[in-house]
């Protein structure tokens, strides 16, 4: 089954991070990752608290990224922070080949953000590395793989006949109109995937 993983950016975000994040849940993704990369621990911490409660109320559950929160249900760390961190928990690792993908899964790792995919914004003058990129990474690791960057309703279809377990987004859940009717539009045309 798809999953839909929203990624938090505040720096593109319409609004105040908390009122677009409660928009976003209303959509029910599968979960947040709460990525702020330029908070302090503490800060992050503060942040965290408020992001949990709201993805609590509409039973989303909010990862962290890159911070190990106590009370998160997961990490998700760049690949030099897992080589290092070693987080207890269950935690994620972005990956951009598919030796990092092997690397990553020998290290504990229960799911894979592979990127990123198709052109996108926030990698502006980089092309995607493609689906052939893809499935390698999904065949590489005997872990969800999560696909990320310029992953619409029109090319979720793709990223999951690619081997994908599902996508993250983080660019249009951010700045578009309706984050609910977004979510709603990449899980109806999921479904094209059979």
């Amino acid at each position: 089954m798809c999953k839909i993983l929203c990624v938090t950016d505040a720096a593109s975000c319409r609004e105040d991070l908390l009122v677009r994040l409660d928009k976003v849940c209303a959509g029910r993704p599968d979960a947040v990752l709460l990525r702020a990369k330029d908070l302090t621990p503490d800060a992050y911490l503060t942040l965290y608290g408020k992001a949990a409660a709201v993805g609590a109320r509409y039973g989303v559950p909010v990862i962290a990224h890159s911070h190990a929160v106590a009370e998160a249900p997961g990490v998700h760390l760049p690949l030099p922070l897992a080589r290092t961190m070693r987080p207890a928990g269950r935690f994620g690792v972005s990956v951009h080949a598919p030796e990092e993908a092997r690397e990553a899964a020998a290290l504990g790792a229960a799911w894979l953000v592979a990127g990123h995919i198709f052109a996108t914004d926030c990698k502006r003058g980089l092309p995607g590395r493609g689906l052939g990129y893809l499935r390698a990474v999904c065949a590489a690791a005997d872990v969800p793989v999560y696909a990320i960057g310029g992953i619409t309703p029109e090319s979720i279809a793709d990223v999951l006949d690619a081997g994908a377990a599902g996508a993250c987004i983080m660019s249009a859940l951010m700045t578009c109109e309706d984050p609910a009717r977004y979510i709603a539009l990449l899980r109806r045309n999921k479904h094209a995937h059979g």
